[in-house]
């Protein structure tokens, strides 16, 4: 669920990965002599205490220049785009957002496609792409489009209207493709020649053409539907029809009346877009369908251009997600051949990824599971050569230099709380050269080139960092070292800042669980309470020596004891590790929670009757069924938007993890969070926004129903017009208000 696990990062409560007690010289800092205590109301305030975090760096294709979206001090949420210029040194502002806004509403399909981004609440600049010629960089403001210069100057691209979808630039810079009315129209980016659109009007308002549909972007992490050719002469565009996905009418209950959406929605066991993939020129003069096989029930994955453009590459998944099928695919005839196959190990699935390469050679740098844990091979001329091996994995692929056949990467080789940026050479791949601080979280972003890297990392008292860095890894210049020092947010707060401590203790069947533990200073003969957040299930990692965050040292503040710990499940620790769920939803994954809680019980520090829980989306989920199967354990426990009914989730997320409910429905009733709902006896408060187009609001009515039917006792604080990501200044301080005075009211908080 890809929706939920990025929901962690729209939570301020997972806005960061837990901490590294390690200081080293690059983050030393000096603290003051003393420090207020955190309030909700500072850290949900502006300017973010994280510092100035940019957003979208990117590398201008020569290298010279360095692009950021950066918030504005005066509005965490409004993001500017700023430019630095390598050669002469310094940083202005290319385009102010306040400027250029027009304040225009954005449609619903705008809406929905930044809730498919995880940007939502974001304001101003979104988005950015540089011209290839390295002299501009287009802007999409409000749903209009702007081309800015070097110097600071913007201008409206003609022709463009509010509402246009996908904006992009064609790989030399002269021409840009964009969505309007579910077509796929091309224009000149210099000219007065109107746009055209290149694909068919089609009369039924079920068919799209150039966009992806609902479970790619939401589940699949492919926000596109139309790929440029190398040499911009053709593209390749996505064709879906909804007609056979099932409507559902979606509520948005806000503060002033409701709206009723009508969308198409496909629940799990029920009938998904059907998708066609073309290859069509860029001036619409040609149109050519792909062969993706007879099989019509399948997802168009991944689609890539070879780097001279003579073939086209689709990665095509069956339903079950237990296949994975690259195609090789000749543009002029649309005929494709399957160059190979990965299958999922027993009892698990696919897990799709970006960590590919295709290379001018006619190689390919990828990234599979396929010995258990992610690695990355090389397949040339029909053969695989396996480049990574070890009881790590591969997380991200992040440059090739091919001409030095350099490939670099970030793992978790060294540490699997802290992922690191390697490179090694193609001829000798077991000589892994590491290029980053073992004392930092990394993560990373190269050049097309390979030659050099953007690294971003943070630390227990260093919130995000950026740099410029050569290929070996040595550092360039800061984007934003961000020290917390002099007038930076946090640095009033930093005498009070408490580290992080990290530990395993054994799952029922021996496996280490990794946990995480921020304690106030401890008293002598003191029990304290615990806020313990968790999430629980895949693709999502909450244990990590990062930056926690603000407000997990606020919570420190009012006296608890904060602490996470990973389950069987979770990310980045295996195929094994993470298919224990594999038809089993809401079973190992919370059995390992309770493990963590009766480890903490067993710490003297630890007052074993004030141990509460916190969870939101699946871990609002996680909430649900720990109570129900555990009850006493918990001394209460909050959810938020939790899942209740499987069957009422996409079929992408859902069937890769619990089958079809058609055949498998007792899966469905079991891993479900309403059947044992009368058994939860301890406190719980459910929250949920009244507008969640994720996780629908009914996931709640229904156990609201269920509850107050078998007569247990519940809370619960509703959100109007509220999604999925439940925020804001003054809402994110109401929700957490809410939570604190829920534990204080039944004994379990510090009543701070």
């Amino acid at each position: 669920m890809r929706l939920l696990t990025s929901l962690l990062a729209a939570s301020a409560l997972v806005a960061a990965l837990p901490v590294l007690a390690a200081e080293t010289k690059d983050s030393a800092v000096t603290a003051p002599q003393a420090a207020p205590a955190l309030t909700l109301e500072r850290v949900f305030a502006s300017p973010s205490l994280a510092g100035p975090v940019p957003r979208a760096v990117k590398l201008s294709p020569d290298g010279r220049y360095v692009t950021v979206l950066r918030g504005r001090p005066d509005d965490r949420e409004r993001y500017d785009l700023w430019g630095f210029d390598r050669k002469a040194g310094g940083w202005k502002m290319l385009v102010d957002s306040k400027k250029l806004s027009s304040g225009r509403e954005l449609s619903e399909a705008e809406k929905m496609q930044r809730e498919r981004q995880r940007i939502g609440d974001l304001k101003g600049i979104v988005s950015y792409e540089w011209t290839a010629d390295s002299s501009a960089v287009l802007v999409p403001i409000d749903g209009e489009l702007y081309l800015a210069n070097l110097e600071g100057s913007a201008r409206k691209l003609q022709w463009t209207e509010g509402g246009d979808l996908d904006a992009t630039l064609s790989p030399k810079g002269d021409h840009f493709a964009f969505i309007r009315d579910r077509q796929l129209y091309v224009s000149e980016v210099f000219g007065d020649v109107l746009p055209r659109p290149i694909t068919p009007a089609e009369t039924a308002a079920t068919v799209h053409w150039g966009e992806a549909e609902f479970v790619a972007q939401e589940e699949m992490n492919r926000l596109k539907g139309y790929w440029w050719s190398p040499d911009g002469a053709r593209l390749a565009v996505e064709r879906f029809d909804e007609a056979k996905v099932g409507t559902v009418t979606r509520a948005a209950i806000g503060a002033e009346g409701t709206k009723t959406f009508e969308q198409r929605y496909p629940v799990a066991g029920s009938a998904n877009a059907e998708v066609s993939l073309w290859v069509i020129g860029s001036d619409g003069q040609s149109r050519v369908q792909v062969d993706l096989g007879a099989d019509k029930d399948i997802y168009l994955a991944r689609v890539d251009w070879a780097p001279d453009g003579k073939a086209l590459y689709v990665q095509r998944e069956n339903r079950a997600q237990s296949k994975l099928d690259m195609l090789k695919v000749d543009p002029a005839t649309g005929k494709a051949e399957v160059l190979f196959t990965e299958t999922a190990a027993k009892d698990s699935w696919i897990n799709l990824s970006d960590a590919y390469r295709f290379l001018a050679d006619g190689s390919l740098i990828w990234l599979s599971e396929r010995d258990g844990f992610a690695h990355l091979y090389h397949y040339k001329a029909g053969h695989f050569t396996q480049l990574t091996k070890g009881p790590w994995v591969v997380t991200d692929l992040v440059g090739v230099d091919e001409k030095a056949g350099r490939v670099t990467f970030v793992g978790t080789r060294d540490d699997v709380l802290a992922p690191q940026v390697y490179a090694f050479d193609l001829k000798t791949p077991e000589k892994l050269d590491r290029l980053t601080d073992l004392a930092f979280h990394n993560s990373a972003a190269m050049d097309r080139k390979g030659q050099t890297l953007v690294v971003s990392r943070s630390a227990d008292n260093q919130p995000p960092q950026s740099y410029l860095a050569d290929a070996a890894g040595k550092r360039l210049a800061w984007i934003e070292e961000n020290r917390v020092e002099g007038a930076h947010p946090y640095a009033p707060f930093l005498a009070s800042h408490r580290p992080a401590r990290f530990g395993t203790i054994p799952a029922a069947d021996g496996t280490p669980l990794h946990w995480m533990m921020i304690t106030p200073p401890l008293e002598p003969g003191k029990r304290y309470p615990v806020f313990s957040y968790h999430y629980g299930g895949p693709h999502a990692q909450v244990v990590a020596k990062g930056w926690q965050g603000a407000l997990a040292q606020a919570i420190v503040d009012k006296g608890y004891i904060y602490f996470a710990i990973d389950g069987r499940g979770s990310d980045n620790r295996g195929v094994k590790f993470e298919s224990a769920i594999n038809r089993a939803m809401g079973s190992v994954e919370v059995a390992d929670q309770l493990a963590g809680a009766r480890y903490l019980k067993s710490l003297a520090f630890v007052d074993p009757a004030r141990v509460s829980t916190f969870g939101w989306s699946y871990g609002g989920y996680m909430t649900l069924k720990m109570l129900e199967q555990h009850p006493g354990e918990w001394a209460a426990g909050v959810a938020v938007a939790p899942v209740t009914r499987w069957e009422l989730y996409d079929t992408y997320y859902t069937e890769r993890y619990l089958g079809d409910p058609n055949k498998e429905p007792k899966v469905y009733e079991t891993s479900g969070a309403l059947a044992d709902a009368a058994k939860i006896s301890d406190p719980l408060l459910l929250i949920h926004g009244m507008a969640d187009d994720n996780v629908v609001f009914e996931n709640s009515t229904a156990l609201i129903a269920k509850l107050q039917g078998e007569a247990v006792p519940f809370e619960m604080m509703l959100y109007p017009g509220f999604t999925h990501r439940i925020g804001g200044p003054k809402v994110s301080k109401h929700l957490y208000e809410t939570v604190f005075r829920f534990l204080d009211r039944h004994g379990v908080g510090t009543g701070k």
